[in-house]
């Protein structure tokens, strides 16, 4: 993907991300010459690694001299951070939002997944930097990323919480089960294929169905996958 089409693109490249996902990516980044270089390093990232990418490398696919970076970007690590800030925020609002929502625990939990899974299919570029390169933030800026992460467990798992509650759920471990949860939810980033068969709507579908079955829920009346 150029990152002419990185800056363009809704999604990462397939149809079917569902109304949550029709901003434009990075919207909030400005000005333009920050968007484009938070592009090239998004593409870097996930083609690279962020320890084997270099400033010059992501200028370069920007279309940008290496000095020009410094002007909007101090280090390369502030680059990362900025990614993963916005990409954990944008998770944590998707899981609060339907931990808050209406509805049954069941119906809440089906929104979570089906939106989670379909932002991490839909953009599977921007969420493979965004959640498996944390590693490599500094410290001050892990510790913000992790109490992020924590926020969206907790969301996560109240949902979990009201479904054994309300004897909608059957899960004896429900921290264990929330883990297991997101980190479904979460790989699909790794694998997801843009020339695939399904789209980002029918994983998610799928998913949701997975994760009712896997909380003991009756799933017969939730929508099943294509």
């Amino acid at each position: 993907m150029s990152t002419a089409e990185g800056a363009a693109e809704t999604t990462d490249g397939k149809p079917g991300g569902g109304a949550a996902d029709e901003v434009p990516a990075w919207a909030e980044v400005a000005p333009e010459a920050a968007r484009r270089l938070l592009v090239a390093a998004v593409e870097a990232f996930a083609e690279r690694g962020y320890h084997a990418t270099t400033t010059r490398d992501i200028a370069g696919r920007a279309g940008m001299s290496p000095a020009a970076l410094y002007i909007h970007y101090k280090t390369k690590e502030e680059l990362l951070h900025r990614i993963s800030r916005i990409g954990h925020d944008k998770a944590l609002r998707i899981l609060e939002s339907a931990a808050d929502g209406d509805g049954s625990a069941a119906e809440r939990l089906t929104d979570a997944v089906t939106t989670f899974v379909r932002w991490h299919a839909a953009h599977h570029t921007t969420a493979r930097v965004v959640q498996y390169e944390l590693d490599a933030l500094a410290d001050e800026h892990r510790a913000e990323i992790v109490q992020l992460r924590r926020r969206s467990d907790a969301a996560v798992r109240r949902i979990i919480n009201d479904g054994v509650k309300a004897g909608e759920f059957q899960v004896a471990d429900v921290s264990g089960t929330t883990l297991a949860v997101l980190s479904l939810c979460i790989d699909v980033a790794r694998w997801f294929d843009v020339q695939g068969r399904r789209t980002p709507d029918e994983v998610g579908a799928l998913y949701a169905e997975l994760v009712l079955r896997m909380v003991a829920a009756d799933s017969s009346e939730q929508p099943t996958s294509a």
